[in-house]
């Protein structure tokens, strides 16, 4: 989501005359968008504000802004901290930030954000259909920081995406906090408004659209209906990011997610049922307050049970501001929370090197994402990384012999290629 608005960003930039530089020792403006879903974030942005504040020192003329989820409602801790930085924007706030260029006379609102889409610089693009987030999770700081749900219309979204094809985006990811929330919002009655499955009709309708992508999913709101559209429709990849966040109920209950793992169990079981060779992804937090050694053996148990392809793993990090910050205290310490998390590491390492293992000879439609080091790389349907040694055309959907396999990525030669060699 962050990608996103700062691509949003700088399309507006582009838009008003500006380039982006290599250096800060060149720029007029200097952004920097910020996450706050675990500290080490917010610590790599105070890292960065710490050398923005040198280059301001050298040129008090350089712009400085801030934006994304480490700004709230109120700024005034923040301006204390960071005298230098001119302007501090909320997620999506867009309209102070140019305003440091253009200043306050011009009419920065109306349909100047709605239409400025970035040019893509590659086969990939992310779009986000619905802002913000309802659900309050304790640890959570989102929902502060990007407000409640709010879903955008279904012809806005269409023309992006039709633009990002029509400059070289051959697939786009649908992003929202949770995605599957889309247009709930968008009527007054709920039987009326369009949901995630509809919308991916319509976006399957555009030519130069090859595959569409979403996340990140939420149990609750994956309806059967939505699934459907996913197993039906040719151009939704059947890849899946679904955090679970713990196995244990009790935990879940604590958290306030709002299901409970019998819950979570039926949706799994749901989509395996519709695709069975859908990629399944999820996200787990070790260490939350009060954890016992049998909560956290339920989360072992329950990433035993459903082999998950990729498990993102986050040791507990209190956010001020967030329910669990201001109603538990953090009792698990550092050490035990690195003992889990290698715990699920080596769990999870395992189980994807041998779910990646059963796909070893296998022929897999890649499309090519891009190259690094004269190695080009790409993604499955199911969304595994495929990495491939000769030269294929970035963009392009190329059909990969599995060679090799590894716990995080596969290997493989382009079919042509092959039949070359046999030839």
């Amino acid at each position: 989501m962050n990608i996103a608005d700062s691509e949003k960003l700088a399309a507006g930039f582009t838009r008003l005359g500006l380039n982006e530089t290599k250096t800060m020792d060149d720029a007029t403006i200097v952004v920097i968008n910020t996450c706050s879903i675990r500290q080490h974030a917010e610590d790599r942005a105070y890292s960065q504000l710490g050398r923005v504040r040198l280059q301001k020192e050298k040129r008090p003329d350089l712009k400085v802004a801030v934006m994304g989820c480490m700004v709230g409602p109120k700024t005034g801790d923040l301006k204390r901290r960071f005298p230098f930085v001119d302007t501090f924007a909320r997620p999506q706030d867009f309209e102070p930030i140019i305003e440091l260029i253009e200043g306050d006379e011009n009419d920065l609102g109306g349909e100047f954000w709605p239409t400025t889409w970035s040019i893509p610089n590659g086969p990939t693009a992310y779009v986000p259909v619905v802002h913000g987030c309802d659900k309050f999770c304790t640890y959570c700081i989102v929902p502060y920081r990007r407000g409640r749900e709010r879903s955008r219309p279904v012809n806005e979204i269409v023309r992006e995406v039709n633009w990002l094809t029509n400059n070289g985006a051959r697939e786009v990811t649908l992003l929202g906090q949770t995605v599957e929330a889309f247009g709930r919002d968008l009527n007054d009655s709920s039987e009326d408004s369009p949901d995630l499955g509809d919308l991916m009709r319509e976006l399957s309708d555009l030519p130069e659209l090859k595959r569409i992508r979403f996340l990140t999913s939420y149990p609750k709101h994956m309806t059967e209906r939505i699934l459907k559209a996913v197993a039906d429709l040719p151009k939704v990849m059947e890849c899946f990011s679904l955090p679970i966040q713990s196995g244990s109920d009790r935990i879940l209950s604590e958290m306030r997610r709002g299901y409970e793992l019998k819950e979570f169990r039926e949706k799994i079981n749901l989509v395996r049922s519709l695709m069975p060779d859908a990629g399944i992804s999820t996200d787990i937090i070790v260490g939350y307050p009060g954890e016992t050694e049998k909560d956290f053996q339920d989360s072992l148990d329950v990433l035993g049970e459903f082999r998950f392809d990729k498990v993102h793993i986050a040791a507990y990090s209190e956010r001020p501001g967030t329910i669990a910050a201001r109603t538990t205290t953090d009792d698990i310490t550092a050490e035990e929370k690195s003992e889990r998390l290698q715990r699920v590491e080596a769990l999870s390492e395992q189980i994807g090197r041998e779910k990646n293992e059963a796909l070893l000879g296998s022929t897999q439609p890649v499309l090519i994402e891009g190259s690094r080091d004269d190695q080009f790389y790409g993604r499955t349907c199911s969304g595994k990384l495929v990495h491939i040694d000769v030269p294929v055309r970035i963009g392009e959907i190329v059909d990969v012999v599995i060679e090799h396999t590894g716990s995080y990525s596969l290997r493989g030669q382009p079919v042509d290629t092959l039949e070359a060699l046999t030839i």
